[in-house]
């Protein structure tokens, strides 16, 4: 299951998290709250983001 959460804490501060994605469709997800939400100040990736990534390119090796 595919989940955007967002949390908003009592002094404003806005955090969008990104459940159940792989690589950087997280990314492409998210964009528009993003951009709904303003300018970031920090990102942290998961280590599914890069896992999937790897994977990625491991699978796209063995094709060629």
């Amino acid at each position: 299951m595919k989940i955007i959460q967002v949390v908003v804490s009592p002094d404003g501060t806005t955090k969008v998290e990104t459940n159940g994605f792989s690589g950087s469709s997280c990314r492409q997800a998210s964009e528009f709250l993003e951009h709904a939400l303003g300018s970031r100040q920090s990102e942290r990736m998961k280590s599914e983001f890069h896992q999937s990534h790897e994977s990625n390119l491991n699978t796209q090796a063995r094709q060629h």
